[in-house]
């Protein structure tokens, strides 16, 4: 009874698991010409070895024994003392099998041309007949001295391309300076003196520098698959900053109906309680009044008596008492307390409006403040190393060797006007330009009175005038007269600025047509250019502005970012 996995010994189990992947991946390992037979030069048919290890076809094997006279290895001709038993390989024909199938796949069919009738696969084709020969038809050329000597490949269809059209001999050498394959009387006669060399040294160089170009080419798919995970990783992270805005948008409406419902509950119990405190007072008065009648119909009727009596002793005694009418209040000055509920309500509204206001404008202040920030570090990321490039600067604009500072000189330098140098206006380019992507840098502005900042367009005019704005190539916001912001859209937008920019963050996100500028230190947004066309490279943009008396002789600085 034959085992189970389970119960077979670790040993045993381990040689069978190394076998069984020897058998899954050995034909990915060896080449066709290790499961040749020496004697049919075909992939081996129930391979068979001899004592000194060589494998052979059985049949193969058998048929050469039978026709010799010693019992020897048809490939290194070691002789046998007696005739091996022979047993067939199977871990081997295993192997042998799955190349085959393998193979099989890879290679089209070829079939015999010495076959007549139904034709046999071939398995060689002879570059020195020009035929290709099928197991059988192939067996001359394993015997006849003189056939040996012929040329076989692994069977083609197209046969003629590996033979010389003009001298019909197999096409052996390769001509380095007309770059073809040629035969050996080619040498003689059109490249007699050609470098030539062996197509075999030809293709294995060729093979050395296609491995070359295939490691160019897995590169160039790693990088392009690192710019995919970088895409998906910016897309993941704009998700979650979009999810995270819409939850603060949710949480300031939210709170923006909360503070409404509150704002309505105060109102409503205010109102309530005005309305109860107005009717208790009105039943007070009513009350004083319902009295107050009661007193006076008492007194009329007393009255109506002593005007009737014949008594007049107490008509006299009682007169001083009922001669006028009796004290009350006036109530001319005395009114209900409606109108001045109302009144107060509407005073109550009315502060609970502007306290709501106060509430509202704080929380959606902060809200906003927060999404500028995560706004202003998202764009942080696509930080890029600005220099300042020398050949675009107005002469008279003074660079520092690190071109990373500009400021406004006292003098014209004698530079060459070269056609990208600016003539007319104090301005410098970066060295770099940008035709895809994103990018942002910042620029230190502390202690000047003007200042122009931004990007332009390569084509922007260099040589003259021109005005800012986006028509014209540049996309600026700039100071004047030291407290004077305004972005140059064309027509210009003054800009209301809170707090006095220190250093200025610009980002630029070319496919979105955007340009954001914003106050790095108050962490504010300044303005934005939107639903803009760049159709050629865009340059960081910087003017310090003139200097004059020593005016406005700080410098630009562009700062260095470090990513978090």
């Amino acid at each position: 009874m034959a085992e189970s996995s389970s119960q077979l010994p670790p040993e045993k189990k381990r040689r069978m698991t190394s076998q069984a992947e020897f058998t899954h991946d050995s034909s990915c390992i060896l080449s066709e010409e290790q499961f040749m037979c020496s004697v049919c030069l075909d992939v081996l048919t129930d391979p068979v070895s001899t004592p000194c290890g060589h494998n052979f076809c059985r049949t193969c094997l058998t048929h050469y024994w039978d026709n010799t006279p010693r019992c020897l290895c048809p490939l290194c001709k070691e002789t046998f003392t007696r005739r091996p038993e022979l047993k067939i390989n199977t871990t081997l024909r295993e192997v042998v099998d799955h190349f085959k199938k393998k193979s099989s796949l890879d290679k089209p069919d070829v079939l015999c041309d010495a076959c007549t009738g139904v034709k046999f696969m071939a398995v060689k084709s002879c570059l020195d007949c020009a035929v290709t020969f099928c197991k059988s038809h192939l067996e001359p050329h394993n015997n006849v001295p003189k056939l040996k000597k012929h040329k076989l490949i692994n069977p083609v269809n197209n046969l003629e391309d590996y033979i010389c059209q003009k001298h019909e001999r197999p096409l052996e050498l390769f001509c380095r300076e007309d770059k073809m394959c040629v035969c050996q009387f080619c040498t003689e006669t059109d490249h007699k003196t050609h470098n030539t060399v062996p197509i075999e040294d030809e293709s294995r160089e060729k093979k050395t520098q296609l491995g070359k170009t295939q490691s160019e080419v897995q590169k160039m798919i790693q990088d392009r698959l690192k710019k995919i995970k970088e895409i998906k990783h910016s897309l993941e992270l704009g998700k979650k900053s979009t999810e995270k805005e819409i939850a603060d948008s949710i949480e300031v409406f939210t709170a923006l109906i909360r503070a409404i419902e509150r704002s309505q509950a105060e109102l409503l119990q205010v109102m309530e309680e005005k309305q109860k405190a107005a009717e208790r007072r009105a039943e007070g008065l009513i009350k004083d009044l319902e009295q107050e009648i009661t007193d006076l119909k008492r007194r009329d009727t007393e009255l109506e008596q002593l005007s009737h009596t014949e008594d007049h002793l107490h008509l006299l005694q009682m007169y001083p008492a009922l001669s006028s009418p009796p004290h009350t209040k006036n109530w001319t000055d005395i009114s209900t307390d409606t109108d001045l509920s109302i009144k107060t309500a509407s005073t109550v509204l009315s502060q609970l409006q502007k306290n709501l206001n106060k509430k509202l404008n704080l929380t959606i202040n902060i809200k906003f403040g927060e999404a500028v920030c995560t706004e202003l570090k998202r764009s942080q990321q696509y930080s890029v190393d600005v220099t300042l490039d020398p050949d675009t600067a107005h002469p008279r604009l003074i660079l520092c060797n690190d071109g990373k500072q500009v400021s406004y000189g006292d003098g014209i330098q004698n530079l060459p006007d070269y056609p990208k140098r600016f003539d007319r206006y104090p301005v410098v380019l970066g060295t770099e330009g940008f035709s895809s992507g994103k990018f942002y840098y910042e620029v230190q502005v502390k202690g000047k009175t003007y200042w122009d900042v931004g990007v332009a367009r390569e084509s922007i005019n260099r040589k003259g005038q021109y005005t800012l704005s986006p028509q014209n190539g540049c996309w600026i916001v700039c100071l004047r007269k030291g407290n004077e912001y305004k972005a140059c859209a064309g027509p210009t937008v003054i800009l209301f600025l809170k707090e006095k920019p220190q250093t200025v963050g610009v980002f630029v996100d070319y496919e979105e047509g955007l340009v954001s500028f914003y106050d790095v230190e108050a962490r504010s947004h300044i303005y934005s250019f939107t639903g803009q066309s760049f159709a050629e490279k865009i340059y960081p943009y910087f003017s310090p502005f003139t200097s004059v008396k020593g005016t406005n002789s700080a410098p630009l600085i562009i700062s260095r970012i470090f990513k978090t």
